[in-house]
């Protein structure tokens, strides 16, 4: 089985920028190919997540300039958070500082309390969506203008004028572009359209392989092949609590049962094995990469464990 691991965090729900270099190092020590964090400046449950939020780009950043190997990106960059400009100079930057190790998640956003404490607009998810779509476009878009020449879009959400297109990514034509969820209709059609790679966040190999199949449906009706693109990577995310004992597996899954605004979830609780399993499953399914979701960023034992007993069993390049 060849599979491609990073490891995915979530850092509001409490976690200082030391602490996540700590463990991007571990990450990157420990052979995993990539550490991938949320985007989001709220925690989603009563814990506030102290100390606060970071912002998920000016972390990036820094840990591009701390580690060596390992990429860096989002799961998911909220399009209801920055314009697409910016942040196409933002990642491109990040790109550099990395030495081209980047990839962007980006998806409509969908945590409404977030916004409301933070006075970000969030308009209804029809719109959320419709900005997405253009925000994809002009990021592609900028990255893909030649040096030398200019830019410009008009949309009904974004209008950008002779924009320099500039800074350049290290990565041609741009940084990998994840895009990804449970949506039945306008996901697919933009992972299609745009995307590098398609996520399927932490549902069941049944449901991710349905995922799959729209999506897939969606590069035939778009025509991508025939316009010379690359396949999409297909990737699913795992939420993990393993352990060496069935009590060290449940301790870890214990914040699993706290209330939270997420959606319902399929974690894999249980053994080395089992994880081993579950990804040779979505392996079968048709992922080629997975992002394992690990809750605590203290607990670095969970992050030794699976890869001492379970990247052994994967044979993929990480």
């Amino acid at each position: 089985m060849s599979m491609r691991v990073s490891v995915f965090t979530e850092p509001h729900r409490g976690a200082t920028y030391d602490t996540q270099l700590r463990f991007a190092r571990l990450v990157e020590a420990c052979g995993y190919e990539g550490f991938l964090r949320a985007d989001h400046y709220q925690s989603m449950g009563a814990d506030p997540g102290l100390p606060g939020p970071t912002d998920a780009w000016l972390t990036l950043a820094a840990l591009a300039r701390e580690t060596e190997r390992i990429r860096l990106g989002t799961l998911v960059t909220s399009a209801t958070f920055r314009l697409p400009g910016p942040l196409a100079m933002m990642v491109a930057q990040v790109d550099q500082m990395s030495g081209g190790r980047v990839d962007l998640g980006i998806g409509a956003g969908w945590y409404e309390r977030e916004h409301t404490s933070y006075g970000i607009p969030f308009p209804p998810v029809s719109e959320r969506f419709d900005r997405l779509a253009e925000q994809l476009e002009v990021i592609t878009g900028l990255w893909g203008t030649p040096s030398g020449e200019t830019y410009s879009f008009t949309g009904d959400h974004y209008r950008l004028v002779d924009a320099p297109a500039l800074p350049k990514p290290v990565q041609v034509p741009g940084p990998p572009i994840i895009v990804g969820g449970r949506g039945p209709k306008r996901t697919p059609e933009l992972a299609a359209r745009y995307a590098d790679e398609f996520n399927m966040p932490f549902k069941s190999v049944a449901d991710t392989a349905r995922a799959y199949d729209r999506v897939l449906e969606a590069c035939e009706r778009t025509g991508r092949a025939e316009s010379g693109r690359d396949p999409l990577v297909l990737s699913a995310g795992i939420v993990v609590a393993i352990g060496r004992t069935d009590a060290e597996a449940q301790r870890r899954a214990a914040p699993l049962h706290e209330k939270s605004a997420l959606p319902p979830e399929d974690p894999v609780v249980g053994s080395p094995d089992q994880l081993a399993q579950r990804i040779g499953e979505f392996a079968a399914a048709g992922a080629t990469r997975v992002h394992l979701r690990l809750i605590d960023f203290n607990d670095l034992d969970h992050l030794e464990l699976i890869a001492a007993e379970v990247l052994p069993q994967l044979d993929g390049e990480r």
